[in-house]
Order: C-alpha cells, then sequence, then structure tokens
C-alpha cells in the first residue's frame, strides 16, 4: 500500500497532471454552461464535478498522510542511528583522551588543572543526556490549561438559573 502511496503522490505532483485536471475543469464547465448546443449532464453548481473533486482530494490525502507517516518512521530511524553514531564517537574521544592522559602520566608530564578536560574524561551517561533532552522538550511545549469562566453577575430582579 505504501508503494500505491508512493505512486500516487509522484504523479499527484506532477505538472501534467495539474495541466491535465486544469484542462478538464475548464471543459467540464464549459460544457455544462446553459446556452451552448451541447447537452448538459452536470448543470450549475456542478454537483457531480464536486463530488468526484472531493472524492479525488479525500484520496490523495490520506496518501500524503501515509508518505508523511513513512518518511517520518525513516527519520525516526535515522537519529537513532546517529544517536548511536555520535555515541560511539564520544566514547572512542573519550577513549583518546584517556590514551593521551596515561602518556602524560608515563612521561612525567602533568595534566593541566583543567575542569573542561576533567568534564571530557568522564563517560557520557546517556540516560541523563535523554532526561535533560525531555525535560527541554517538555519545557518548550507550551502548556495549555483549561480556565474556568467565572460566573457572570447576575442582573437585579432575575431568578437564579
Amino acid at each position: 500500500m505504501e508503494i500505491l502511496a508512493d505512486r500516487m503522490i509522484g504523479v499527484a505532483s506532477s505538472t501534467p497532471f495539474l495541466i491535465i485536471h486544469a484542462l478538464l475543469f475548464v471543459i467540464w464547465i464549459a460544457w455544462n454552461i446553459p446556452g451552448m448546443r451541447l447537452p448538459r449532464f452536470d448543470p450549475y453548481p456542478y454537483g457531480m464535478l464536486t463530488t468526484i473533486v472531493s472524492l479525488e482530494a479525500i484520496f490523495l490525502s490520506i496518501f500524503v498522510l501515509m508518505t508523511q507517516s513513512r518518511e517520518s518512521r525513516i527519520g525516526e530511524l535515522r537519529e537513532e542511528l546517529t544517536l548511536q553514531v555520535e555515541l560511539r564517537m564520544e566514547e572512542e574521544i573519550t577513549k583518546t583522551l584517556h590514551l593521551v592522559a596515561g602518556l602524560y602520566a608515563r612521561l612525567g608530564l602533568v595534566l593541566a588543572d583543567d575542569p573542561e578536560l576533567r568534564a571530557m574524561l568522564e563517560p557520557l551517561d546517556p540516560r541523563k543526556i535523554e532526561a535533560d533532552l525531555a525535560e527541554q522538550i517538555h519545557a518548550a511545549i507550551p502548556q495549555f490549561t483549561l480556565k474556568k469562566r467565572k460566573a457572570a453577575p447576575k442582573a437585579p430582579g432575575l431568578p437564579a438559573a
């Protein structure tokens, strides 16, 4: 079904599709104009044309949603793969820093007292990063709450509802 959706979106997003539809609409409307010598099969307000175009729009929107959903899943997989690669690279960089620090120690050299370097030598905690990211996403999403309306003041002389 996804292959069909991709093909339909490929066809529907082409210039020939637009031109053919524009020509068909013009011919359809011209054919059904009063005063033409052709037999009218869909007089104004063009109910059959409206129905056909509406059904076509419904199906095209379903195909677009299917394609977007698939593309979204592919994007999520790519992001996961990128994260895994970046975590692996970070582990390798940390290991390289440890090796350099070990070489410094073997040569009797003292590492600079740099807090950033000390932080880089610490292993990365993916769970902490994930929690921080989730917190940032939650903070970025506007929080909608339903507020109760204040009761309107009652007009004098009217009974309570």
